[in-house]
């Protein structure tokens, strides 16, 4: 899938070059073309440069939270959601830790992290998979959720900003936790309905109902402010609710007697190998999609369907932040890709740059993952995973919209 997208971006862009050239008469379109492969790939060098020390920070803060016992924790406070929702799957089994794990790691945005923590748990429900090329209940749960993101602290997504250029790279917060709680519960109730799920058993609608009150309470209470004191405060309760976290992983470290600073410099060096290991797959996509719009093919389908827009007196500005949302279901790296170009071009503090930073991380890459992950197991019969998974995707993109025009018009 990966590969088709690459070699359709370069495909359609050398077709609407000879376009350009043949019909329109632009004798530049192809300098401009091998230009964008230039100053992209030292884009991408830079931007992975840059992220380099925010890697290590972060992936050593998580080996500290892994040592605290702050996962432990996690994995006690949510098996009993977990066992009724996979029922299959017996009481303290290790898959339940690995899927808690992967479901941590993308809770707190480390995209990277999620992935081989993904794998181990899949290969842990296939364990239990009585028939080994054909999904599970259990399987096509976790991978659903896994691909609606539930991203409760979106690190990952704040370091991109933040090497972007935005004033204030947390200010997305609070839209993405509401868009990504949205898409899991679309996810959620698609599998349930399928696999006949009983969401009304009370263990289940107590973590629902709490986890609803929670973004519920948050959007009541930032709806009812005026614009810039909402996204003052939100901003706030960002940085508050990081630097605690922070600060829980090193206590919690401490009182343990475990040393901090060796933990997170075991850590760091995760980091940065993650930092080097992203390198080519930033600079292959993020080169393929800065030739595809230097040919003028993203504009034509942007201009296309914002006139569309535009005849029926609809406002059409989330149109420039479209790419990520359509790219993100396919593939992880193109949709950073096209995150990281449409902040290079519109700028970090715009409509569209926030707009495709809440899509970033209120939705997952479900082709992806389903071929990462069911691949690792040997599935061939994904039965109603690709479905579910998308129609998690889509709800995602639909809030995430109406939240950037809530908070940022």
């Amino acid at each position: 899938m990966l590969n088709l997208i690459w070699l359709s971006f370069f495909f359609i862009a050398f077709i609407t070059g000879l376009y350009r050239l043949i019909f329109l008469g632009d004798l530049n379109v192809f300098t401009e073309m091998t230009l964008a492969t230039f100053s992209l790939s030292k884009t991408a060098f830079e931007i992975a440069l840059g992220l380099t020390g925010v890697l290590c920070f972060w992936m050593g803060m998580m080996k500290i939270g892994e040592k605290s016992g702050f996962i432990d924790s996690l994995t006690r406070f949510l098996s009993p959601f977990l066992q009724k929702l996979m029922p299959e799957v017996p009481k303290d089994h290790p898959a339940f830790g690995a899927v808690v794990m992967n479901l941590s790691a993308n809770m707190l945005g480390l995209d990277n992290a999620a992935t081989p923590l993904g794998i181990k748990a899949m290969q842990k429900l296939q364990e239990l998979n009585p028939v080994k090329d054909t999904a599970s209940n259990a399987q096509i749960l976790f991978l659903v959720i896994n691909t609606s993101a539930v991203t409760l602290f979106p690190i990952t997504i704040f370091t991109y900003r933040a090497q972007m250029g935005a004033s204030d790279p947390t200010d997305v917060f609070i839209p993405i936790l509401i868009a990504t709680y949205a898409s899991t519960m679309a996810g959620l109730i698609a599998v349930a309905t399928v696999q006949k799920l009983n969401l009304w058993n009370i263990t289940v609608m107590s973590y629902l109902s709490a986890f609803t009150l929670l973004v519920g309470s948050l959007l009541y209470y930032f709806s009812g402010l005026e614009q810039q004191q909402m996204q003052q405060q939100s901003s706030l309760f960002s940085n508050f609710i990081i630097f605690s976290l922070i600060i829980s992983f090193m206590l919690g470290a401490y009182r343990k007697h475990i040393n901090v600073y060796e933990s997170f410099i075991e850590g760091a060096k995760d980091g940065f190998q993650t930092a080097v290991t992203i390198i080519p797959y930033l600079v292959a996509m993020l080169v393929a999609i800065g030739v595809f719009r230097a040919s003028g093919a993203l504009d034509i389908l942007l201009e296309s369907f914002r006139l569309l827009l535009n005849n029926f007196s609809i406002d059409s500005r989330f149109v420039d932040g479209l790419p990520t949302a359509l790219m993100k279901p396919l593939s992880g790296s193109g949709a950073r890709a096209m995150m990281i170009e449409t902040m290079r071009v519109e700028g970090a503090d715009s409509f569209a740059g926030r707009l495709s930073s809440i899509v970033q991380g209120s939705t997952e890459t479900t082709f992806y993952v389903l071929a990462v992950y069911f691949g690792a197991v040997g599935i061939k019969n994904a039965r109603h995973a690709v479905t579910c998974g998308l129609f998690a995707d889509f709800v995602g993109i639909i809030v995430a919209i109406l939240v950037c025009y809530l908070f940022f018009t």
